[in-house]
């Protein structure tokens, strides 16, 4: 007898980029403290740092250098972007992240990428790491609004014909969730990424997963 697949309750997953897919809040908060230094600000603590992943660009290095003036804002954000292209080959994705994703497309599930990157950033991120063709649509910072603004997954919604109750995003931050909850989709945390676990009780996320195999296995029977 072969073993029944659930039935999905999802047809659009989107998947947050850094802290949830791709090991980088480490180097990420390092960057904008570089940054911020390169600059003349106070360097952050690593809790203001990461508390600003998954921000569009200008938004996060404003919120995380309030000492640095709005006129200095270009070159910080120039800094950061060289920071991180020294740091991009370091770069990995979670372990088991790939076979999650492959088990979610042979389920039949719809994938997305809803991130705080840029465009170039995240079509260059796809390429590294040799995801093309395992996402069917994205949406980046600077092409639409940033998080927590539900803007992202209005667009995603719209463009595969989904209701919302039918999308499930995931991600490492209380901004990724904040944006499912204001656009009535269902949200998953994972704790293993830039914002402790504990912060997301507020918006209400159907789970809290503390690691990719995990996050799988809540996948496999409640997606």
């Amino acid at each position: 007898m072969t073993d029944r697949l659930p039935a999905r309750r999802y047809d659009l997953i989107a998947f947050d980029w850094d802290g949830t897919l791709f090991d980088s809040t480490a180097i990420i908060v390092r960057c904008i403290q570089e940054a911020v230094c390169d600059v003349g600000g106070e360097r952050p603590s690593d809790l203001a740092a990461s508390y600003v992943i998954g921000m569009a660009l200008p938004q996060a290095l404003a919120h995380a250098a309030p000492d640095v003036p709005p006129e200095r804002y270009p070159e910080l954000g120039l800094r950061y972007r060289y920071h991180y292209a020294r740091h991009q080959d370091d770069l990995v994705l979670f372990d088991g992240v790939l076979p999650l994703l492959e088990r979610l497309r042979a389920r039949g599930h719809l994938l997305a990428v809803a991130t705080g990157k840029s465009r170039r950033g995240l079509d260059e991120a796809l390429h590294s790491v040799q995801l093309r063709g395992m996402f069917d649509g994205s949406r980046t910072a600077d092409e639409t609004a940033g998080k927590p603004h539900p803007l992202m997954l209005q667009e995603l919604l719209a463009e595969f014909g989904v209701p919302p109750e039918r999308l499930l995003m995931v991600g490492d931050t209380t901004h990724d969730l904040q944006m499912a909850q204001s656009a009535g989709c269902d949200s998953v945390g994972v704790s293993y990424g830039a914002h402790e676990g504990s912060a997301f009780a507020a918006f209400a996320p159907r789970y809290v997963a503390h690691s990719v195999a995990d996050l799988a296995a809540w996948m496999e029977q409640c997606a």
